[in-house]
């Protein structure tokens, strides 16, 4: 095919939609390009705090989210060795909605993708980005066998683990998560999904085990899915104690040997499909590309998953970013304008993330080192209020204010 849009949207999950979605009932041409078939199966998080519930609203699939989402999580749990301690979730005290909700992701993406094809979005699927081209206002993007589309400019939605497509005059930014090297730090993100577990409702237990961390969510229609991320040497030593089995069902052993909370959970219940891995993690951030090539999601910055605000933040980044675009025609996105908007975008983006990055890469270090984990289990223990100060402070009580962007002046 050769046709010509105004965006060209790489990726298709909840920051790359969201984006779409904004700009096509906007009015703007819109393509979306997406590797994969949907519905799939993703290491990735779930939940989405109150404060951007709004946001879906505003998509126009807040109605079909809540029918199809989890219980409101209303109780934060710490959960490591043979410790349990259980606080109340602080909840949004502004807007519509006091708790957040949860969704797998193989239909929040689903879901979202179904939008911007309702609004007019091209959707090309399962369909590599292979190369782009050009310069702003004119760029082209080789597809393959599939040809080619020209747009006026990029968003760059690409996954964690993935490469996005070369762009002109800049070589491949390939996360670290990509290099060939492995190094014993790496932490390794796995996830699975389970029938008829026995996790209480509206709970969010955070685990914490020596070299690791993760959590435990009901996603809706009796499933819950338990994930987390593991050092690549405890990986190893866990997967020495059962050779010959999956990493999966090693971590999944570890997991239960090391935290009783988990082993209540997930007894009597069922292992829907297999373990899914990708990593290593690559926390940081990557917002600021070049003129034309704007990054939403995982492609402009990453939090360690602990705090579970990937999705929050993937929808946030997409309505900043469009807030801007939007501000003036298409036709106007030229170099000059877009190397602007990515200055004003890129300065936004760190105002909203960069601290919240930066707590969740504390709050991760402190459950997976047997130190300061062992001292958090105690303080918990006997000060378990201080689970929903952390949750307050991790932005789960956060409106989300997209109108607090600047106004872009003219350049």
């Amino acid at each position: 095919m050769a046709a010509e849009f105004d965006a060209l949207v790489i990726g298709a999950g909840p920051a790359g939609t969201a984006a779409a979605i904004r700009l096509a009932d906007s009015g703007w041409r819109v393509v979306i390009v997406e590797q994969h078939a949907f519905p799939r199966r993703k290491v990735c998080g779930e939940c989405i705090a109150a404060g951007n519930l709004p946001l879906l609203d505003e998509l126009g699939v807040g109605p079909r989210f809540r029918h199809l989402a989890g219980p409101e999580l209303i109780k934060v749990g710490w959960l490591r060795g043979q410790s349990t301690s259980v606080a109340d979730l602080p909840p949004c005290d502004t807007g519509d909605y006091s708790w957040g909700r949860t969704l797998a992701r193989e239909q929040l993406d689903t879901l979202l993708l179904d939008r911007a094809r309702q609004l007019g979005a091209t959707i090309l699927q399962p369909i590599k980005a292979r190369r782009v081209s050009g310069v702003p206002g004119n760029f082209t993007c080789d597809l393959g066998a599939a040809g080619t589309v020209r747009a006026r400019f990029i968003i760059d939605a690409h996954g964690s683990w993935e490469l996005p497509p070369p762009f002109p005059g800049v070589a491949v930014d390939a996360p670290r998560a990509l290099r060939t090297a492995h190094r014993d730090s790496d932490l390794l993100a796995f996830k699975a999904t389970f029938n008829g577990a026995s996790l209480a409702p509206g709970l969010l237990p955070v685990l914490s085990f020596d070299g690791g961390y993760g959590g435990l969510v009901a996603t809706g229609a009796g499933r819950v899915t338990l994930a987390c991320c593991i050092r690549r040497d405890a990986l190893r030593a866990c997967r020495a104690l059962l050779p010959g089995q999956t990493a999966g069902a090693a971590v999944e052993a570890h997991l239960r040997r090391h935290c009783r909370g988990v082993e209540e959970a997930i007894r009597h219940a069922t292992l829907e499909g297999p373990w899914l891995a990708v990593g290593p993690l690559c926390p940081g951030i990557r917002v600021r590309g070049q003129p034309g090539v704007f990054r939403v999601g995982n492609a402009a910055g990453e939090s360690h998953p602990l705090i579970g605000e990937g999705i929050s933040m993937a929808l946030q980044s997409a309505f900043m970013l469009t807030q801007l675009l939007t501000r003036q025609p298409a036709a106007m996105i030229d170099g000059r304008c877009s190397a602007s908007l990515q200055r004003t975008y890129a300065a936004v983006w760190r105002k909203a993330f960069a601290q919240r990055l930066r707590l969740a890469a504390v709050y991760a270090h402190v459950a997976m080192r047997p130190g300061l984990a062992a001292a958090a289990s105690g303080l918990l223990r006997r000060r378990p209020g201080w689970l929903t100060t952390a949750a307050r402070l991790a932005g789960k009580a956060r409106r989300a204010d997209m109108a607090s962007i600047p106004t872009e002046e003219a350049p």
